[in-house]
């Protein structure tokens, strides 16, 4: 990609995603029925948040290259990154990142004032992790785990809907374990190539990271179970939550996955975990489908109506 492009990091616009799953679980709980101007100003204002919080990532992600472009260059895969690479000044980098912020903050409020507020509170979190936050051991992990968070928070109040603390307490348990796989694919990876980098945030011990991850992996899981299993779920989708609650397995196949290939330091970003691991990617391709199904195929949902007691 052209170097300004990677800047920004559009790869890691996927990360948005959890802005959208409010809006999917709303669809296929109390907005079956619902006209189709309704939906489509919801799906617009979903859309649009989105872009918002992607935005204002966007602008963390140059101001960030700039930032610790000294670290970088010791890194041996971050050093290829523009700032350190040389391909983008950091004067430059620094005037696209903050044009970056205030325009995912206008679109914010565009969406709406709440909504606006919570891409700002998003945006002085990112502010907090990059000053201060990101060299404290766990809070660096659980800062990035509560941005995502926010991110599903933000797609509830864009779409002026109400989210279950279950769904709230997956993200942030999901989050925080790929936040410590990316923390532990970064160790493996510079004690497998030498040089001098070093975790800013004083992960030095694999074990303790092995650990964090195992415990986040566990909490994940649970939480995505508990919810499917809730009383909300239920009342949302009827038999679909039982269906939501039998993918569990393929959950924790992909939870797997990531520990995995940390374990082995290999790459932590989604899109490559889903290109280069088949067993991921069918993982992920079962869940998605028992999904789809779950909550909007008809068939399967008087299926499970039939085959488990309410």
């Amino acid at each position: 990609m052209p170097a300004l492009v990677r800047l920004l990091r559009p790869g890691d616009w996927t990360k948005g995603v959890f802005v959208l799953i409010p809006l999917v679980f709303w669809l296929a709980g109390e907005g079956r029925g619902v006209d189709r101007d309704a939906v489509d100003l919801k799906v617009k204002a979903a859309l649009l948040a989105f872009v918002a919080i992607s935005m204002v990532a966007s602008g963390w992600y140059a101001l960030n290259d700039v930032w610790d472009v000294a670290e970088d260059r010791l890194h041996p895969t971050k050093r290829r990154r523009p700032v350190a690479s040389g391909a983008v000044s950091a004067s430059g980098a620094m005037v696209i990142g903050v044009a970056w912020i205030i325009g995912g903050l206008l679109t914010g409020f565009a969406v709406g004032s709440g909504a606006g507020w919570l891409v700002a509170t998003y945006a002085v979190l990112q502010g907090c992790y990059n000053f201060t936050l990101k060299r404290r051991a766990y809070l660096d992990v659980a800062t990035i785990a509560l941005g995502f968070t926010l991110r599903a928070v933000l797609g509830a109040v864009a779409i002026e809907v109400r989210i279950s603390v279950w769904l709230v307490l997956c993200v942030f348990f999901l989050t925080l374990f790929l936040g410590f796989v990316k923390r532990t694919c970064d160790l493996v990876a510079a004690q497998r190539e030498g040089g001098e980098w070093h975790q800013r945030a004083g992960y030095g011990d694999e074990q303790e990271l092995l650990f964090l991850l195992a415990i986040s992996a566990c909490m994940a899981v649970l939480m995505y179970l508990l919810y499917t299993l809730s009383d909300h779920a239920k009342g949302l989708y009827g038999a679909g939550a039982a269906g939501l609650a039998l993918l569990t397995p393929f959950v924790l196949l992909v939870v797997y996955r990531f520990y995995r290939r940390a374990r082995r330091g290999l790459s932590d970003s989604p899109l490559e975990v889903l290109r280069t691991d088949r067993t991921a990617l069918t993982g992920m391709a079962c869940f998605v489908a028992g999904t789809w199904a779950s909550l909007y195929w008809p068939p399967a949902k008087q299926w499970l109506e039939r085959l488990f007691i309410a």
